[in-house]
């Protein structure tokens, strides 16, 4: 399995390409259509679906065009999926002051959730806290942990749904994962389960 940051996405937010064989999916969807597409066509991948790790506008930016030229889904936490349609719900309107929403999503997810796309398997993990639907996918030793967990850092709590509380318990959950994971946080740079975690020892 290989994995690329197609970073800089739109908002400084981190947009994965993970590949297996000669499939791929886009976790997050913050970079151009000519951004994916050119690493699509020079790695010869046919892209599967798009996976949201939540629902705030700077992860789903590209979310439509995507949809709409390379023809593919979209999969969502089903918490999370009334944010594609409510500029409040997905900050636009909180950060610009301008309504934004996007179509809604063709599939939805719940924790626990095995989501497969030939030869890519990724497991959903739930963890609620910067939004209600905060999502982290599992696979091969890699999190991709959107803005749950940080290298150095979590996610803000004050948005629409936020939670100070249910934020530390998906901390604490992450916190029994295998140290020697990576992550792949939705903003900066990637590094091991421990390396993130220890803010929280200090």
């Amino acid at each position: 399995m290989d994995i690329c940051n197609l970073y800089p996405g739109g908002f400084a937010s981190c947009c994965y390409l993970l590949c297996e064989e000669s499939d791929a999916v886009l976790i997050d969807c913050s970079a151009s259509v000519s951004a994916v597409k050119a690493e699509l066509d020079k790695r010869g991948l046919t892209l599967r679906a798009i996976l949201c790790t939540h629902g705030h506008f700077d992860h789903i930016l590209t979310a439509d065009e995507l949809r709409e030229t390379l023809h593919v889904p979209l999969y969502i936490h089903e918490e999370d999926a009334e944010m594609l349609t409510d500029s409040r719900k997905n900050a636009h309107s909180l950060f610009f002051g301008t309504e934004r929403t996007w179509h809604p999503a063709e599939h939805t997810f719940c924790d626990g959730e095995r989501l497969a796309f030939g030869a890519l398997s990724l497991t959903v993990m739930s963890t609620p806290g910067h939004s209600k639907g905060s999502s982290v996918f599992l696979t091969d030793g890699i999190l991709l942990t959107g803005d749950t967990l940080f290298v150095g850092g979590y996610g803000r709590t004050d948005l629409h749904g936020g939670d100070t509380a249910a934020l530390v318990r998906s901390l604490q959950a992450l916190s029994c994962l295998p140290e020697e994971a990576v992550v792949y946080p939705g903003h900066g740079e990637h590094g091991t389960l421990s390396e993130a975690l220890e803010q929280f020892r200090s």
